[in-house]
């Protein structure tokens, strides 16, 4: 007698005979999208206000992204709620790769962990690290403290301010941590959007945790000097300057890199990743490093994954520090 295959056993093996048939369709269209990308304008999005140093090399790989694709670019700043204003925006945008977020570290990892954006650890793809801020505390040039021990004991006699760009972010977290380490008493202190000289120098603030670009006409005057450096080594412009990694064995930094919607197709990716390193392989970008003390190279999706990871992990001793109103 001739033995048949169950019924379920002969549907099964057409449907994946169909669905074999049907995969090509379905694939071929997303890749051609993906390999004609972009196919439109694509905005770039910097959460900050313009002047600093993720706007001067966001628009260089928006250059060479028109260069090398003829598409029109756009590059928009959405200052607000230390960046989260304008993260936000790219969370909810189409996973297209038409729209890209040129994001600080804290907006990835310690805003996610203290619960205070809409996003979690997977909404965002990075495509590329490629910036380390200079971040430094700065004071008048006419401060009676030249160090942080100084600062500290200046802190018992008198109401010391602070400048900072917001609480729950890693360099808020990293200069109150730093004052609890130093025994640096900070009598009051403040968010702003921007931080550069005028605060300093009309007293609105006696210290302030910004980057070299910020305050760059004034470090060049003379006006304002530099206490310590947030960076993995020490700035050019100000070789004589400490690190906190130096004072206090903490390597935390504060970075910027692209990123994108988790869905994005790995060809978009791709292609903006290659604009991407390109420009920061630029002549402009060497020599905004050299001018300013940044670092500036191209960490890859993979390395970048690999660094938030182990940044949130080195996070958690900060969460005291993340978690102040």
């Amino acid at each position: 007698m001739e033995r048949r295959e169950p019924r379920s056993a002969v549907m099964k093996f057409v449907s994946h005979v169909l669905l074999a048939l049907m995969l090509p369709c379905l694939i071929f269209p997303l890749a051609a999208r993906a390999a004609d990308y972009p196919d439109g304008p694509v905005t770039f999005i910097v959460p900050w206000p313009e002047g600093d140093l993720e706007d001067h090399l966001t628009k260089l790989i928006a250059k060479e992204l028109t260069a090398e694709t003829g598409v029109a670019t756009d590059v928009k700043f959405i200052p607000g709620d230390a960046g989260a204003t304008g993260a936000a925006v790219v969370a909810e945008a189409p996973a297209d790769g038409q729209m890209i977020g040129s994001l600080v570290n804290h907006l990835l990892t310690t805003k996610v962990m203290g619960g205070e954006v809409s996003w979690n650890f997977k909404t965002f793809s990075p495509i590329g690290i490629f910036l380390d801020y200079p971040f430094v505390i700065a004071a008048r040039a006419d401060a009676p403290y030249n160090n942080l021990n100084e600062l500290a004991e200046y802190s018992h006699s008198h109401n010391l301010s602070l400048g900072h760009f917001g609480n729950g972010i890693t360099p808020t977290a990293l200069t109150f941590k730093m004052a609890d380490d130093f025994q640096i008493k900070i009598s009051s202190d403040k968010a702003y959007d921007a931080l550069e000289c005028p605060l300093l120098l009309n007293g609105s603030v006696d210290i302030m945790n910004t980057t070299t670009q910020q305050i760059f006409p004034c470090l060049e005057s003379g006006e304002a000097k530099l206490l310590v450096a947030f960076t993995s080594r020490r700035v050019s412009i100000a070789p004589d300057v400490p690190t906190l990694s130096e004072l206090t064995g903490i390597n935390l930094t504060i970075w910027n890199g692209l990123f994108v919607p988790r869905a994005t197709s790995a060809m978009t990716k791709v292609k903006i990743a290659r604009i991407a390193k390109k420009a920061m392989e630029s002549e402009e970008a060497k020599q905004l490093a050299r001018d300013t003390g940044a670092l500036i190279y191209w960490d890859d999706a993979m390395r970048s994954k690999i660094r938030i990871a182990d940044e949130i992990e080195a996070s958690r001793n900060l969460l005291k520090y993340l978690q102040r109103q």
